[in-house]
């Protein structure tokens, strides 16, 4: 069932939506709310034009939710989006600008050769073009990745392990997690960005780059972006976990299945970003 509606429910800030958008709430998101009313979900948009700029806001959104999350460092860190005109090119971020000060305005289209060819005509960083073009070429499911060198993700990916299913939202990662385990230095060749992918896998949405941070890939930058932010705050409670030096108690492979069924599909993922959508996505 779905309800049409004219404005974004989430952000009523950004620009209005078209009047033939629906918001179309699964099962999985309706049985996490009650009430009477069904809770929105991914919004449905036809016109590939006006999706590709609700698709720019929110990508400037989730960069204005990094910033105040902390994960900046220097002119690191990028977030791509497929193009919905043209899916064999996507939007990144300009080179060194900060993330809080980031708007739809100022991306970058860039296609596969890693020429600039829309938007904002400005140079890209060549690591986060080698790195998201290969993910991109590998994975049509994926339409967004989100990489940062974020403290926590740095911190823990120097062990080269897979985060411990420990909590509710570690669950999140049940059997979409993986590790690359080589480090090859700054990704300026093509062929270190198709490691990464293959490392990836046909179904994997976060990835621990040993020695170097974290990557997420989601269909919307927004369950991207939550998938990032779950996982950066994941690896922080398994470092203070690990500083206990206490055992501990694992949860186990039914019971988190069943919390990755309900808790990590698409739309939920996507929900579960709005609240911070919507405090960061004003002007943008």
């Amino acid at each position: 069932m779905s309800t049409t509606i004219t404005t974004l429910t989430t952000a009523p800030f950004a620009t209005p939506l078209p009047a033939n958008l629906t918001h179309s709430a699964t099962p999985k998101v309706a049985a996490l709310a009650t009430g009477g009313y069904e809770f929105p979900g991914i919004p449905k948009i036809d016109d590939p034009y006006k999706k590709r700029q609700w698709q720019l806001e929110h990508m400037a959104g989730a960069f204005r939710v990094f910033a105040r999350k902390g994960f900046t460092e220097g002119t690191s860190g990028h977030i791509s989006v497929r193009d919905p005109v043209d899916p064999n090119t996507f939007w990144i971020n300009p080179m060194g600008k900060h993330f809080g000060m980031l708007k739809a305005s100022d991306m970058v289209q860039i296609d596969e050769a890693g020429q600039v060819i829309g938007g904002n005509k400005t140079a890209v960083n060549a690591a986060g073009f080698m790195i998201h073009s290969a993910i991109h070429k590998a994975r049509p499911d994926i339409n967004a990745a989100c990489h940062t060198h974020s403290p926590a993700g740095k911190a823990w990916s120097a062990f080269g392990r897979p985060l411990d299913i420990i909590n509710q939202d570690s669950c999140n990662f049940y059997g979409i997690q993986v590790v690359y385990k080589a480090f090859g230095g700054v990704v300026l060749g093509a062929e270190e960005g198709v490691k990464i992918a293959e490392a990836l896998g046909p179904k994997g949405r976060a990835i621990i780059l040993q020695n170097h941070g974290l990557l997420t890939a989601g269909g919307t930058v927004d369950e991207a972006a939550y998938l990032f932010t779950c996982m950066e705050r994941s690896c922080e409670v398994q470092l203070m976990v690990e500083s206990a030096g206490l055992p501990k108690k694992f949860i186990g492979d039914k019971e988190a299945e069943l919390t990755s069924n309900v808790n990590a599909d698409a739309e939920t993922l996507y929900t579960e970003f709005q609240p911070d959508f919507e405090f960061e996505g004003h002007d943008v």
